[in-house]
């Protein structure tokens, strides 16, 4: 499991360790049953504090995305296709924020926005 942490974006560590598990479960590169790995191995692999780790896999267990059993480890829970399509939709919101107020400060009418939004979607 390949989990990159940047300095340089002002997002927390453990939000960063979070939000790439969610993405690799709902890309379907981590599938119901597979273990992540401990949360001390993951922190080791890190080169981070394990209470990072802890935080991280307690809110991915707090969103429906993974379950813990003491003794043995942190697994990825079957998924829920409303959950699924919650988290898709409100990624998709952030992005679409994002590329509004790009759109905003560079005089892109909505006219202009929604049909870039047309072509995008119908490739």
């Amino acid at each position: 499991m390949d989990i990159i942490i940047s300095n340089s974006t002002g997002e927390p560590i453990y939000t960063q360790i979070t939000n790439q598990i969610k993405n690799m479960i709902m890309n379907g590169e981590l599938k119901e049953g597979d273990a992540l790995p401990s949360m001390r191995n993951l922190a080791a692999q890190l080169r981070i504090s394990v209470i990072t780790t802890k935080r991280a896999y307690e809110d991915l267990e707090r969103d429906g995305f993974i379950e813990s059993y003491t003794g043995k480890g942190s697994f990825v829970k079957a998924q829920n296709t409303e959950l699924l399509r919650e988290e898709n939709l409100r990624q998709i919101e952030s992005m679409l924020i994002s590329a509004t107020e790009k759109a905003k400060k560079s005089n892109i009418s909505l006219e202009e926005l929604k049909e870039m939004l047309e072509l995008i979607y119908e490739e």
